[in-house]
């Protein structure tokens, strides 16, 4: 079977930065999705396409090609208010360094990154944390299936070797972009199916 659209594939690899690595799955969890869903970088995907089980792979993706160049308007001021909790700002919530989970004016989930607290402002870079960076992959395919509707029609993994195991700062896109969240549901996707 050939990695394509609509085959669960799972995948063990290593992501370096600057010969740095940031990011990696084993094969005892790999990270596992739905090929041609876009859950990945586009041109992660293409390099892998037509990979068979026990297959190698070892690409770059520039940063133009995957998270894109640091954008300096990602970089803002917010009010301090709108991080309290019942008319207080929590302690332990505005550490410098610290990511915060947010939501922007249209509902959409993203990730900030504390820079600065100043006595009325939070300073919060939005950018990816791997804006402006070129992306080195090599892996192995562990594993080639055919999803079952139910995965198709919910658009990720259910079972034992799915979201649930692959979450993380994954490669690109999977679960660790807070597109599903560890909620409490049979799969660990937090789309309450079982």
């Amino acid at each position: 079977m050939l990695i394509s659209n609509d085959k669960v594939v799972s995948l063990s690899y290593t992501l370096k930065v600057n010969n740095e690595m940031v990011d990696n799955a084993v094969a005892e969890h790999p990270l596992v999705f739905i090929y041609g869903r876009g859950q990945l970088l586009p041109l992660f995907e293409e390099k892998i396409k037509g990979l068979k089980i026990g297959d190698s792979f070892e690409f770059m993706v520039s940063c133009d090609e995957g998270y894109g160049q640091v954008n300096e308007m990602a970089v803002v001021e917010l009010p301090k208010d709108i991080f309290k909790i019942d008319g207080e700002v929590p302690s332990d919530l505005l550490e410098v360094g610290k990511t915060l989970p947010m939501r922007d004016n249209e509902g959409n989930a993203l990730n900030g990154v504390i820079l600065d607290i100043k006595d009325e402002v939070v300073v919060m870079d939005f950018n990816h944390p791997l804006a402006g960076q070129d992306l080195h992959f090599n892996g192995k395919v562990e594993d080639i299936r055919d999803a079952s509707a139910e995965e198709l029609s919910h658009g990720h993994i259910h079972g034992n070797s799915g979201c649930g195991d692959s979450c993380g700062d994954g490669c690109g896109e999977g679960c660790g972009d807070e597109q599903f969240g560890k909620e409490e549901s049979g799969c660990g996707c937090g789309c309450g199916c079982n």
